[in-house]
C-alpha cells in the first residue's frame, strides 16, 4: 500500500523512534558530503497554499541534496479547492511526480489529496497539525538531551496546530506534556481526549504559564496569531497578556531547560529577545533539523529506508 505522512500517530512508537535514528544517520551523511542520491531522476511536487521560507527551503534543499528535483507550486499556480478540487490535482500531480508535499490551510484538502494520489503525500502543515515540525522538534530534543526519558514539555501560547501534533506524539511516546493557553484559545478537545485515551503520557491543559513551566525540561512557544489570523492580532495581544516567555518564566523550569520555537518569532510578543538569544535557546538547530527529519520521512514513505 502507498505510504503517506499525514499525522504523527499514524505510526507506532517504534516507527517514530526508527525515523529519528534514520534522520540522524542521513544528517551525518550530508554533513560528511557523501554522494547520497537515492532520489536521482525523481521529482517532488510541493503544493503551497500557505507560503513558508523554512518549509520550502528545507524540503527543496533536502530533496535536491538527495539527488532529486523539487518543484514549487504556489497559490498563483494552484488555488486548491477553488481553481480545481484536491482530488483532481492529486491525480494530475501523481502522473508527473514521485511524491507530493502539501502545505495547506484546510486539513480536509490534505486528506483528499492523500486519498486520490497514487504517490506518497507528506503533510507540510495544515491549520489542524504540523507533524514534520514536531518530528524535527523531538529529533532536536533527543540530540540535545541524549535521550527522551522523563521529559516534561511545557507549551506556552495558542492551542494551535503545533499543539495538536505534540498531543498526537504524546499518544505514542511517554512524556509529561502541559499546554498553558488562554481559556479562549484551547487545543482541539477531541485531540486532547485522543492523547489522554492512549494512556501513554501525562497530559495537562492549564491557563497559568507559571504552572506549566515549573520543572519543565523544554519550554516551547509559537506566534500568537498564525497565518490567516493576523487580523486578530490586536485582540490576541490582549488575551495573551502574561503568556510571553521571559527569563523569569524560564527560571521556573529546570536549570538545564531548553527553549524552542518553530519560527518565525515575533520577538517581544510570545518570547523576549533575551530568551531567544540565550544559551537555553535551540531554535536554530531546531530549524535546521526540519530538513533532516523531513529527509527521513521522504525516504521512508518512498520505501527507500
Amino acid at each position: 500500500m502507498k505510504k503517506d505522512f499525514l499525522h504523527i500517530d499514524d505510526r507506532s512508537a517504534e516507527e517514530i523512534l526508527a525515523l529519528l535514528d534514520l534522520a540522524q544517520e542521513v544528517k551525518a551523511k550530508l554533513k560528511r558530503r557523501e554522494n547520497f542520491q537515492p532520489f536521482k531522476h525523481q521529482s517532488l511536487a510541493m503544493v503551497f497554499a500557505k507560503p513558508s521560507a523554512r518549509t520550502r527551503v528545507s524540503f527543496e534543499t533536502g530533496f535536491f541534496r538527495m539527488g532529486g528535483h523539487a518543484l514549487f507550486l504556489g497559490p498563483a499556480e494552484i488555488d486548491l479547492g477553488k481553481r480545481e478540487p484536491a482530488r483532481d490535482l492529486a491525480r494530475v500531480l501523481s502522473g508527473y511526480n514521485d511524491m507530493i508535499m502539501a502545505r495547506l490551510f484546510d486539513h480536509t484538502h490534505l486528506l483528499e489529496l492523500a486519498e486520490y494520489a497514487t504517490v506518497p503525500v507528506i503533510n507540510g502543515l495544515t491549520d489542524y497539525n504540523h507533524p514534520c515540525q514536531i518530528m524535527a522538534d523531538i529529533l532536536t530534543i533527543k540530540e540535545q538531551r541524549g535521550h527522551l526519558n522523563d521529559m516534561k514539555v511545557a507549551y506556552i501560547g495558542d492551542g494551535n496546530n503545533i499543539v495538536h501534533s505534540w498531543l498526537r506524539l504524546a499518544g505514542r511516546l511517554p512524556m509529561h506534556f502541559t499546554v498553558a493557553c488562554p481559556r479562549s484559545y484551547p487545543p482541539d478537545a477531541k485531540t486532547v481526549q485522543l492523547a489522554l485515551s492512549n494512556g501513554v503520557s501525562t497530559i495537562e491543559v492549564v491557563h497559568d504559564p507559571a504552572v506549566a513551566a515549573k520543572e519543565a525540561d523544554v519550554i516551547y512557544t509559537d506566534v500568537w496569531a498564525s497565518m490567516g489570523q493576523k487580523h486578530e492580532l490586536e485582540e490576541r495581544k490582549k488575551q495573551f497578556k502574561g503568556f510571553t516567555v521571559t527569563p523569569e518564566l524560564m527560571s521556573l523550569a529546570k536549570p538545564s531547560a531548553l527553549f524552542m520555537h518553530c519560527l518565525p518569532a515575533q520577538r517581544g510578543q510570545e518570547v523576549t529577545d533575551e530568551v531567544i538569544e540565550s544559551k537555553a535557546s535551540i531554535v536554530f538547530t531546531q530549524a535546521e533539523n526540519r530538513m533532516h527529519a523531513q529527509n527521513a520521512i521522504m525516504l521512508k514513505v518512498a520505501n527507500m529506508a
